[in-house]
Parts: C-alpha cells; structure tokens; sequence
C-alpha cells in the first residue's frame, strides 16, 4: 500500500493532469510517458554533447539536430506557459518530433508514430514542472 510522501507526490501528478484536462488514467499514463520520454531524450542528447566535446569529436547520432534543439527539454522548461504549449502543438513542434523521431530510429519508430498530444490547456505546465521534480 501507498502511503505518506509518496501518495502526496502521486496526488500532485494526478491533480495537475486532472487541471490540464485529463482525468482518463490511461491517457495520463500515456503522456507522462510522453514527457518523460521527453526529459530522457535530452538527458541522453547531454551526455553525448559532454562525450563529443571530451574526445573533441562531433556528436555521433544525435537525437536533435541543431535546428531543433528549442524542442529539448532543458530549453523548453522555462518558458513561459503558453509559449511552450504552442511548441508541442504547433506543426513541426515537440510532438511533430516525437512522431518522427522514428524515422531516425527504427527501434522507435513503431512505438512513436502514434503519439498524440492531448494536454488541452497551457496552465498545465507549471503544476507539471513542480511535480515533474519529484519523479526519478
């Protein structure tokens, strides 16, 4: 059974979704795991930039081109709310992204072509940044 800190940090994720217009589980479910996935491209994309400027050597296969790199997770998470919400929906936006990452990766491209995006309002950001801190 779930009690205590951790029952208080999942509330907190369920109740930002629920505000942001969610309130099926498995669609939250789904676009958590969108937004992680998210935050773990850009983790990933930083090691190797770190590995590359170590060894001198150029970036190998690079999650983000360079023209995309305003769809990386540490350059989007400051934004203002509204700005970042018109960068997930907006055409060639985060989850135009997403949808075609597997166009580079052929692991991923079965699993990504069908991501949707379905967080309706921009005021869902700040409570999903406070709680988004808390997840591992």
């Amino acid at each position: 059974m779930i009690t205590g800190a951790i029952k208080s940090q999942i509330d907190k994720v369920w109740e930002a979704f629920w505000t942001g217009g969610l309130s099926n589980p498995l669609t939250v479910i789904e676009q958590m795991t969108y937004l992680l996935f998210i935050r773990r491209l850009d983790e990933l994309q930083t090691q190797k930039e770190q590995k590359a400027n170590m060894l001198k050597r150029p970036i190998e296969d690079a999650f983000y081109k360079e023209s995309e790199n305003e769809l990386c997770w540490s350059h989007f998470k400051n934004m203002d709310p509204e700005v970042m919400h018109r960068l997930f929906t907006k055409e060639a936006g985060i989850f135009d992204f997403l949808r075609n990452i597997g166009n580079r990766s052929a692991a991923l491209s079965k699993f990504m072509k069908g991501a949707t995006f379905m967080i309706l309002l921009p005021d869902f950001w700040p409570r999903w940044w406070k709680c988004s801190r808390i997840l591992p």
